[in-house]
């Protein structure tokens, strides 16, 4: 399941960005794969936020999409209905468009420029993308 708001070029959909409290939730949850708020709640770092703010967060990913929930009464089981990596490859793709051409080696380059990147961190990328052509 995607969670869109517009198109980008060549139709791809992109996930409507999740602010930075919201990505906080969702990498709880992400964590737990499943749970209730208090469990959520729980896999956050200090300083926590209160429950209710967890809550309200989490009934906010429900209407965006990215969240969904069993109910067992008056209580709710969240799930994530969208992965980590689908959404880190989403981000990531639009990242890269817009703030670097569409260029993943405009990127190598500014971490590398930025000393972000050591020479064995680019052999090791270069390593991976040979096995991967292999």
């Amino acid at each position: 399941m995607y969670v869109c708001d517009s198109y980008v070029d060549n139709n791809i959909y992109v996930m409507e960005k999740l602010t930075r409290k919201e990505e906080q939730a969702m990498q709880a949850l992400w964590k737990i794969g499943r749970g209730f708020v208090k469990d959520i709640l729980a896999n956050y770092g200090e300083p926590k936020p209160h429950y209710n703010t967890v809550s309200s967060l989490i009934r906010g990913l429900e209407e965006k999409e990215y969240v969904g929930h069993k109910a067992y009464g008056n209580t709710h089981e969240y799930f994530p209905l969208i992965t980590k990596e689908e959404y880190s490859r989403t981000f990531l793709t639009g990242f890269v468009g817009n703030y670097f051409e569409n260029s993943y080696k405009n990127v190598v380059s500014f971490f590398a420029k930025e000393e972000k990147l050591s020479v064995e961190d680019l052999k090791d990328i270069i390593d991976l993308i040979e096995k991967k052509k292999g």
